[in-house]
């Protein structure tokens, strides 16, 4: 990471910082409100539900259903925007990797637009439009992580600290392990090792590690390289 890149990283540093936290305090809220609602047995897109009844076995009532689809798809934009400036400003990273880690945001970001517009409930079942929420979800997954992958690969030309690369591809490799799993124990009567709600959950919280570990960092970085700009152009 160059000098002069540190600074205009802060930008997509605050968009995955905003992203991340905006997540979990969204999930959170909403939940609360969701009466029964268990992190270990409930989908999250059940919290955007709109409507009140069962699906799957689930009882579904979720009166902040339009904050949660909110989050959904503000986690979206502000992931795939990040995602961009950061493919922008980073130009020391190869073109390859720079390519590729912008296609698959966008598609998280068309990903979760989708989660959000379109509900995992049993009117969109018996209407035929749950087809675009299942997309959505596992193209949102699948994508998100392999963007901390690609990332993480990638920002070694960044020079990036070992740590940072190596828990990029972690998270990712885990996120995408724990999609897996959900997949096969979710429709298996044989293999039930955890809950579906745990298993989705691991896969989706890798993203939302990532995208805070990713902001923080840049958000760091570019402060202390601002302060100590500012240090020389004093003593200067």
């Amino acid at each position: 990471m160059t000098n002069s890149d540190t600074p205009r990283a802060l930008v997509p540093g605050a968009l995955w910082t905003v992203a991340g936290v905006g997540w979990l305090v969204g999930e959170a809220v909403s939940a609360s409100a969701f009466p029964g609602y268990s992190y270990a047995t409930n989908y999250i897109s059940d919290l955007g539900v709109p409507d009140v009844g069962a699906f799957q076995g689930r009882t579904i009532d979720s009166p902040l259903h339009v904050l949660m689809n909110t989050t959904f798809i503000g986690q979206g934009i502000l992931f795939g925007v990040a995602v961009v400036l950061a493919v922008v400003v980073f130009r020391a990273a190869s073109r390859r990797a720079r390519v590729t880690a912008a296609v698959l945001a966008v598609v998280h970001l068309i990903g979760m637009v989708l989660v959000g517009s379109f509900h995992g409930s049993q009117r969109s079942t018996d209407g035929g439009t749950i087809v675009f929420h299942v997309l959505g979800a596992a193209a949102a997954i699948t994508t998100g992580n392999l963007v901390a992958i690609t990332v993480g690969i990638g920002s070694r030309a960044l020079r990036a600290p070992a740590a940072y690369r190596i828990a990029s591809v972690a998270l990712g490799i885990v996120g995408l392990v724990s999609l897996v799993m959900l997949v096969v124990d979710s429709s298996s009567t044989v293999v039930d090792v955890f809950p579906d709600g745990v298993w989705e959950r691991a896969s989706v919280y890798t993203i939302v590690a990532w995208e805070l570990v990713t902001g923080i960092t840049l958000l760091v970085a570019g402060i202390r390289r601002r302060r100590a700009a500012r240090a020389s152009a004093v003593r200067a």
